[in-house]
C-alpha cells in the first residue's frame, strides 16, 4: 500500500518493497525506465493523448487509435504498478474453456512515430495515472528535458450544445500567446474536474516550457456516441500547431459515413430534428455576431456555468455507464 508524505517540495511517495519491511523513497525519476538503443532526435513535438479522462464523442480514442495503425517505437514506459488503480480500473483478462489465456496489462507510454512525409514526433499514450499527479507530471517533465521536447500538444473533447451541421468548433489553451494565433478565446473563466493532462500543461507553462492544448466541441447530444468529424478536427488542429502532415483520409470517409448515420436518425425523430434546428440558429447568430462574421476556431461562447454543468453531466453519464453491467 502507498503512503504520501508530504514534505516543503513535491509529496514523498514510499512503497514498501518484497520481502522488507523498511519504506523506499520513490522519486520522479524512478516511476519511468528509457528503452535501450537510439534515441529520437531532440527538438520534436510530444503530444498527450492519455484515456481516462472527459473524451466527448470518443475523438481522443478515435485520433490516437488512427496514429497507433502504423509503426511506432517505444521510447519510454512508466511504472503502471505504482501509478494505476487496478480495482477502479480492471484490466480485462481473456478465459479460454479451462484456462486464463491472456491478460491486456495496463501500459503508460511515450512512443516515437513518423507523420506523412516521415517527420519524426513523440506521443503520450495510455491510462491517465490514478493517483500521484504531482510525481507523474514531474517524471513526465524529466522526459521532455532528456528527449529535447521543443512543444507539448494536449488533446481532449468535450461535450458542447452545438450542431453538428455545422463546422467542429476548437478550444485552443496555451503557455505562450502567439501558440494561440487564429484561437480567439471562447469563455472567461470557467472551473471544471482537474486531470494529470491539464495539470501537466500548467506545471509546464510554469517552468517555462511551451505546452498548449486543443478541446474540439462535440454535439451533446452525440457525446456518448464515436464522433469521427471531432477526431478529424483535433489531428488537424494538432498538425498544424505541431508543425506535422498526418494522414486524415480514413476519418474523413468515416466522418462522412457518420453524418449520414446521424441525418438518418435525426429525420425519424421530430424531437431531435427541432433541437439541432433551435442550435443551428444560436450558432448562426453567434457567427453573424463575430468580428468578419466568422465563428473560426473558437466556436459559440458558453458561460462558465453552462460549460461547467455540461462536463460533469457527461462525467456522471460515464461513470454510471461504467458502473452498470449492462451498459
Amino acid at each position: 500500500m502507498l503512503t504520501i508524505e508530504v514534505s516543503a517540495g513535491l509529496p514523498e511517495v514510499r512503497s514498501p518493497p518484497r520481502g522488507e519491511d523498511r519504506e523506499v523513497l520513490l522519486p520522479p525519476e524512478e516511476l519511468f525506465s528509457v528503452e535501450d538503443g537510439p534515441q529520437p532526435p531532440p527538438g520534436l513535438v510530444l503530444v498527450e493523448m492519455l484515456d481516462g479522462f472527459i473524451d466527448a464523442g470518443s475523438a481522443r480514442r478515435l485520433a490516437r487509435e488512427h496514429l497507433l495503425e502504423g509503426p511506432s517505437q517505444l521510447v519510454a514506459r512508466f511504472d503502471t504498478d505504482v501509478l494505476h488503480d487496478y480495482r477502479a480500473r480492471r484490466p480485462p483478462m481473456l478465459f479460454v474453456e479451462n484456462h486464463w489465456q491472456s491478460y491486456e496489462a495496463p501500459s503508460l507510454e511515450i512512443r516515437l512515430l513518423h507523420d506523412a512525409v516521415g517527420a519524426p514526433y513523440l506521443v503520450l499514450v495510455g491510462p491517465e495515472p490514478d493517483v500521484l499527479w504531482e510525481r507523474f507530471v514531474a517524471a513526465v517533465g524529466l522526459l521532455i528535458d532528456r528527449l529535447g521536447v521543443r512543444l507539448t500538444i494536449g488533446t481532449n473533447a468535450i461535450p458542447m450544445a452545438v450542431p453538428h451541421t455545422r463546422p467542429v468548433g476548437i478550444t485552443a489553451h496555451a503557455s505562450r500567446a502567439e501558440l494561440l494565433e487564429g484561437y480567439p478565446p471562447w469563455v472567461a473563466s470557467v472551473q471544471v474536474p482537474g486531470s494529470a493532462a491539464h495539470l501537466l500543461e500548467h506545471r509546464l507553462a510554469e517552468a517555462g516550457q511551451a505546452s498548449m492544448g486543443f478541446a474540439v466541441h462535440v454535439p451533446h447530444y452525440l457525446a456518448q456516441a464515436a464522433y469521427p468529424p471531432a477526431a478529424e478536427a483535433l489531428l488537424a488542429a494538432v498538425a498544424r500547431a505541431g508543425g506535422l502532415t498526418l494522414s486524415l483520409d480514413a476519418l474523413v470517409t468515416a466522418g462522412h459515413e457518420a453524418q449520414q448515420s446521424i441525418t438518418g436518425l435525426v429525420g425519424q425523430s421530430e424531437e431531435l430534428a427541432e433541437l439541432v434546428r433551435t442550435l443551428e440558429s444560436q450558432y448562426d447568430a453567434v457567427v453573424a455576431n463575430r468580428p468578419g462574421g466568422a465563428l473560426g476556431a473558437a466556436g459559440p461562447l458558453p458561460t462558465g456555468e453552462e460549460l461547467g454543468a455540461e462536463l460533469e453531466r457527461f462525467l456522471a453519464e460515464q461513470s454510471k455507464r461504467r458502473d452498470d453491467p449492462n451498459g
